[in-house]
């Protein structure tokens, strides 16, 4: 018999692709999502060549690229900007689209939330989920307004805190912070752009254009474990990590100017060697191996886990024999992208002797662009 019920908890990126995999299986499905007003922080994201591929199986490259800005090509430069190697990346949906893409988080989140509401995707907001009870033919589910409902399977895409992680698998590892930040900040796109620009050195960081005319720019720093940020002068912290950087880098810095335009954030990581689900109830995304940005994969992981989840729901007719199946598929990739991306950041705080990250890129384009 078919799954007649599926809840998924959290509506960010993966649980999202997920909602959309699933109805056009036809499986119903229904969302929670516990912040009110549906917000994203409007900075962007890189989209590698496996998303773009998951997007056009899943008939949404069209209206992602719409939005986004294509390209196929990265380049790497050393710490006095010169550059080092470049590689471009295959076209995994054909010629007519791009490698990757770099879009702004609340296009893709727009695209991909006006596309589950057309399939007909129940989405409720400012809710979050107080019990659950799986008496092995389905899950009674308790929300935090008292409502409650009855699920074939739940899937918690609620991120590296996961509430649903820990609601099933209390002994599950706990989120470890890596050390390092990421800041990022949109600026208006430089003429010469063609792709991702990564800059080596004392001081690393990136260029990434994301459609609309503007690209952001980001750079990675050490902070001490109780550092916070406060949104009054943000702009200034963010300046104050630049220098060191290559020149590209830091003639951008007296751009950074508004405080509310920055977005801060702490490189948090968990990973799950162990089973991904409690009998009727899965993990996905970060809820299960949150990585660090080093490899660029943290949401295309989400991604394809959602693509990887829904097409084993709709060939299994019992949700724990889905979800086994889903995480022997999804193992080896999310494992090589959560090492490696933590491996990266370990050499670049010196914790580490350097590697050759261009032997581990390679290695992971090739893993990347076998099929999922």
């Amino acid at each position: 018999m078919p799954l007649s019920s599926v809840l998924i908890v959290g509506a960010g990126i993966g649980g999202l692709t997920a909602a959309i995999a699933l109805r056009r299986k036809g499986i119903p499905v229904t969302m929670i999502e516990r912040d009110p007003t549906w917000t994203v922080y409007g900075v962007g994201i890189i989209q590698q060549y496996n998303v773009i591929r998951v997007m056009d199986q899943l008939d949404l490259l069209d209206d992602y690229m719409s939005e986004a800005y294509g390209f196929d090509k990265t380049t790497f430069h050393g710490p006095d900007g010169a550059v080092l190697s470049s590689f471009e990346a295959p076209r995994l949906a054909g010629p007519d689209y791009p490698s990757n893409a770099g879009i702004r988080r609340v296009a893709l989140q727009r695209v991909l939330a006006d596309r589950a509401k057309a399939l007909g995707v129940k989405i409720r907001l400012g809710l979050t989920v107080e019990g659950l009870v799986d008496d092995g033919a389905g899950v009674d589910v308790t929300f935090s307004d008292g409502s409650q409902g009855r699920y074939d399977a739940v899937i918690g895409a609620d991120g590296v805190f996961s509430k649903t992680r820990g609601q099933v698998l209390p002994s599950a590892p706990e989120p470890e912070y890596t050390g390092q930040w990421v800041w990022r900040y949109n600026l208006p796109l430089l003429p010469e752009m063609e792709g991702i620009h990564i800059f080596r050195g004392p001081v690393s960081g990136g260029l990434t254009p994301i459609g609309g005319g503007l690209m952001y720019i980001f750079v990675l720093s050490q902070e001490a474990p109780d550092f916070v940020l406060e949104l009054e002068g943000s702009a200034a912290a963010m300046r104050a990590r630049i220098p060191g950087a290559a020149p590209q880098l830091a003639a951008l810095a007296d751009q950074i100017t508004e405080d509310d335009g920055v977005v801060g954030r702490p490189l948090e990581t968990v990973f799950l060697p162990g089973a991904w689900h409690v009998g009727r109830v899965a993990l996905l995304g970060d809820a299960v191996h949150a990585s660090t940005p080093h490899m660029a994969q943290g949401a295309g992981m989400a991604i394809e886990d959602a693509a990887v989840l829904a097409e084993e729901m709709a060939a299994h007719s019992n949700p724990e024999a889905a979800f086994v199946a889903y995480r022997d598929r999804r193992f080896k990739r999310a494992e090589f992208v959560w090492k490696n991306s933590i491996r990266i950041g370990e050499m670049q705080m010196g914790k580490i002797p350097q590697f050759n990250v261009e032997a581990v890129n390679a290695e992971g384009r090739a893993l990347l662009a076998q099929p999922i």
